[in-house]
């Protein structure tokens, strides 16, 4: 699997952490937007979606540009990041 990399999301507001695979040919706008609406799924609706989501770097705590392609971050496979 050359087109994604697997990661650790944590999302604090429900205290919960996932192992996701993501494609490395998205945008960071399109991935925060799947995985909103995946943690939302996965949580029967106890993630709310406020829209205005973002992911952070949990290493160093820099924020990701949404305008970005995965493929062009410092994400990589086991990296870890928080969305909030």
């Amino acid at each position: 699997m050359h087109n994604k990399i697997l990661i650790i999301l944590e999302v604090p507001s429900i205290e919960k952490k996932y192992n996701v695979f993501l494609p490395i040919n998205k945008k960071i706008s399109n991935i925060v937007l799947l995985l909103t609406k995946a943690v939302s799924e996965l949580t029967s609706g106890g993630y709310r979606i406020r829209g205005n989501e973002c992911l952070y770097n949990k290493m160093n705590g820099n924020k990701y540009d949404h305008n970005v392609y995965l493929k062009d971050s410092d994400l990589t496979n086991g990296s870890t990041v928080i969305l909030i």
